[in-house]
């Protein structure tokens, strides 16, 4: 039987548990659904689909919306299945073997995943104590390493703290010195009080990623983003296999741009339930870190993280374990659900800590 390359037969694959539970708080999904009528929107639409052709191989009219929405052009936009498809174009076209991309643990282990799978070298650093970016632990990582591509999270997954505008012009302009690609992951972009989108421009080696996933309430539909520069734009789409984004999902991020509002009051409602959400925490005896996304990273002072995830399970309530993440022994990530799913996670933690 054929072997697969060596490096994958030493991999481990990006796991999130799905168990049976009554409230499902693990994967950072919009805990409410899509408006219904972008839900009938959708089904009259498909109704006119030529599904005997290929899609639009552009996607023109989902790349048109997604830069009006931001004030670009539509040849500012790169579409795919994901944002981890974006990511993972990005590596295919500036990384691959005798390149390097960087990361600053910890942060999302699939930037470090998608290189790994696409033979790209991988230079690791550190955030500082506080898990904010240090910028001269950057300096360091990108002058011995000279990435071709350096990835930034921000809000960062899974500590949910964003980085300032200051610390990431100060990143670009060291990843520019070395004629590297700056990629600023914003998966949890509107739930954050700025956003890098307002750095890209033609000639800047920056590009910012977002998906439908969160915000947009579209998870099952896979669908992701990047605005960056013409160029790289242009040879994105060289790498892209042909046709890879169906009709049925083209339409369906096209629809969900014309629900702007629902998206923002929706987006509102779970920053102010964060809110309730992390002061509630604050009464218990647990370590809380800053979230600036619609999730919380925190740790349980007396008793082992590793058993409260599972006494919480016990109790139908799923949380994410993130103990075996870089320096997060003992973490919990807590995605934010509706008030009562929120209300029996608290409750459940109260229960197993007090």
């Amino acid at each position: 039987m054929i072997r697969p390359r060596d490096d994958v037969a030493l991999m481990e694959g990006y796991h999130s548990p799905q168990l049976e539970v009554s409230v499902r708080l693990n994967t950072n999904e919009s805990p409410e659904p899509p408006p219904a009528e972008w839900v009938g929107e959708l089904a009259r639409a498909v109704e006119a689909v030529d599904w005997h052709r290929y899609p639009d191989r552009a996607a023109t009219r989902l790349r048109a919306a997604i830069g009006a929405l931001h004030g670009v052009g539509p040849e500012q936009v790169f579409v795919a299945n994901g944002s981890n498809e974006v990511l993972q174009t990005v590596l295919l076209t500036y990384g691959g073997p005798g390149r390097t991309a960087a990361v600053w643990e910890p942060t999302y282990a699939l930037h470090g995943h998608i290189a790994r799978l696409t033979g790209t070298a991988l230079a690791e650093g550190e955030r500082a104590a506080d898990f904010s970016v240090d910028l001269d632990e950057v300096r360091r990582v990108v002058g011995d390493a000279r990435p071709s591509v350096a990835f930034l999270c921000s809000p960062n997954n899974p500590t949910g703290m964003v980085d300032d505008e200051a610390t990431v012009r100060a990143t670009l302009a060291l990843v520019e010195g070395v004629d590297g690609l700056l990629v600023v992951d914003e998966a949890y972009g509107q739930f954050a009080p700025w956003s890098a989108l307002g750095l890209v421009a033609d000639g800047v080696p920056l590009v910012v990623s977002r998906t439908f996933s969160k915000t947009w309430s579209m998870a099952a539909a896979r669908l992701g983003y990047l605005v960056g520069p013409v160029e790289v734009v242009d040879e994105l789409e060289k790498v892209v296999l042909p046709y890879h984004l169906d009709a049925l999902k083209q339409l369906a991020g096209c629809l969900a741009l014309g629900h702007v509002a629902e998206m923002d009051a929706r987006v509102a409602r779970l920053v102010e339930e964060r809110g309730r959400l992390v002061a509630r925490l604050s009464e218990l005896p647990v370590e809380v870190w800053p979230s600036g996304a619609n999730f919380v990273l925190f740790r349980p002072a007396t008793v082992d993280g590793a058993d409260v995830w599972q006494r919480l399970v016990d109790r139908s309530v799923l949380v994410r374990n993130c103990s075996s993440w870089p320096r997060l022994e003992g973490c919990l990530r807590v995605t934010i659900g509706t008030p009562a799913e929120d209300d029996t996670f608290l409750d459940a933690l109260e229960e197993i800590l007090t």
